[in-house]
């Protein structure tokens, strides 16, 4: 019974080691895991399981400490405890944003679980990505996930690889570049290059797998990095502390090593939006996933590593929004349907478009209300082609291009306006209760 008890104990001692240790590990014997993403607007999406609630979340390196967003009742429902209250800083030009920092959170990705991981809750409710995105995102995670494993990224199938550092062995690949990585504030960082007004200049980037855009430059004089006269002014996207507006443009070419990138999309962030970007004085600016997803990535932050190999995506070309429309996926609204109620006369079915009553033929239908995706306008760019033919923010798309806006996906409706230069595109939209036609043509304002 002596020895039992021991064996006991000595087994139960080292299960508990192995779990008590700070940072995720993988529970099964291979040591590595395969987990599935969704890859929307160029973001990761992946399910992660937070104190037992099944949540999704964006794969960020650009963030170290897990945010949580977008959740009714945030401490109950995820049962947050020994909590204090912090501020927050990000991108953007408002306030800092009051958050709650819990310790002592249970979060498992796959088979990769950590069960003494802090997070920080937000409880703002403008901090929403679900509508800009048309699905639920509960939260951002970042270094805190990719510190512990080696993680491969294949956009290409939209899959995630996760190994223990200990199992993972690097394979020989003549198509790959393999570079070093830094590290601020728990940030990875690669040098790269960018061919801009005629001239090659080095930068250093911060890799940004949260961010949609292609590539962000921080505007110095002093190394050439300005937008040229081919630019104009649009919203950029939403940071922790607000909206993001700069100079959208294109530049010669983006260069990592022998991989090249001719004619790649760049935004210039306005100063005062980036101010806490700002703070790792060698940064130039961020490397993000319109660009990221052109490769399949291997990176291993304790090695300070980073493989690239060229993805289906690579040789895709750059596009932009050419409407000056930028959508929302704002509630929802009632449809109504009809569907016609066909009679049997006898034996013989009367065609749906008819039936009998005394001896008249009626159409007999009746209408059902349906419960439909409301897409609204949230960011209109001045001058832009929907700008000067009257579309104004608010507006809900009812149709577009006389095909009903609910078929769509809010990412499929977005794609509209990426077309070709001189598409049409005809919206139909409800003002205030008003229905109103539109009609403008795709201008490419950088070609």
């Amino acid at each position: 019974m002596k020895k039992f008890l021991f064996a006991f104990l000595f087994f139960f001692s080292i299960y508990w080691l192995s779990f008590s240790q700070s940072g995720f590990v993988i529970q099964n014997k291979k040591q590595q895991d395969k987990i599935k993403f969704k890859l929307i607007n160029n973001l990761i999406l992946i399910p992660v399981e937070i104190n037992g609630v099944e949540l999704s979340f964006i794969l960020d390196t650009g963030v170290s400490k897990p945010i949580v967003f977008n959740i009714l009742n945030v401490s109950e429902t995820l049962k947050i405890n020994n909590s204090e209250k912090i501020f927050l800083r990000g991108l953007g030009e408002g306030e800092p944003i009051e958050a709650l920092r819990s310790k002592n959170n249970i979060i498992k990705i796959g088979d990769a679980i950590n069960i003494n991981q802090d997070l920080y809750a937000v409880y703002n409710v403008n901090l929403n990505f679900a509508p800009r995105l048309g699905i639920p995102v509960h939260g951002i995670i970042g270094y805190d996930f990719f510190k512990d494993f080696v993680v491969e990224i294949n956009y290409s199938k939209k899959y995630i690889k996760i190994y223990e550092n200990k199992v993972y062995e690097y394979k020989d690949c003549k198509n790959c570049e393999t570079l070093n990585l830094d590290f601020f504030n728990k940030k990875p960082y690669l040098n790269a290059q960018v061919t801009f007004n005629n001239k090659d200049i080095s930068v250093k980037l911060l890799i940004d797998s949260g961010g949609t855009d292609a590539l962000w430059l921080f505007e110095n004089e002093t190394i050439g990095l300005t937008a040229n006269e081919n630019n104009f002014v649009d919203f950029l996207g939403h940071g922790l502390n607000g909206s993001v507006y700069g100079k959208r443009s294109k530049i010669e070419s983006f260069s990592i090593n022998s991989f090249e990138l001719p004619h790649a999309n760049v935004a210039f962030p306005d100063s005062t939006s980036i101010s806490s970007a700002k703070i790792f004085k060698d940064r130039n600016g961020s490397l993000a996933g319109n660009i990221l997803k052109r490769f399949n990535v291997i990176i291993d932050y304790k090695k300070g590593l980073i493989q690239l190999k060229k993805s289906k995506y690579f040789k895709e070309s750059f596009s932009y929004n050419k409407s000056g429309i930028e959508l929302e996926h704002n509630g929802i609204r009632l449809v109504q349907e009809s569907k016609s109620m066909v009679p049997d006369i006898g034996n013989q079915r009367l065609d749906q478009n008819e039936s009998a009553v005394g001896g008249r033929m009626v159409f007999n239908r009746e209408y059902r209300y349906s419960v439909k995706p409301a897409f609204t306008i949230v960011e209109l760019r001045k001058d832009s082609p929907a700008d000067k033919v009257g579309l104004q923010i608010g507006d809900v798309i009812l149709k577009i291009n006389s095909k009903e806006a609910f078929h769509y996906t809010l990412q499929e409706l977005t794609h509209f306006f990426y077309d070709k230069a001189g598409k049409v595109i005809r919206l139909k939209v409800d003002r205030e209760g008003r229905k109103m036609n539109f009609q403008f043509k795709l201008e490419n304002i950088l070609e």
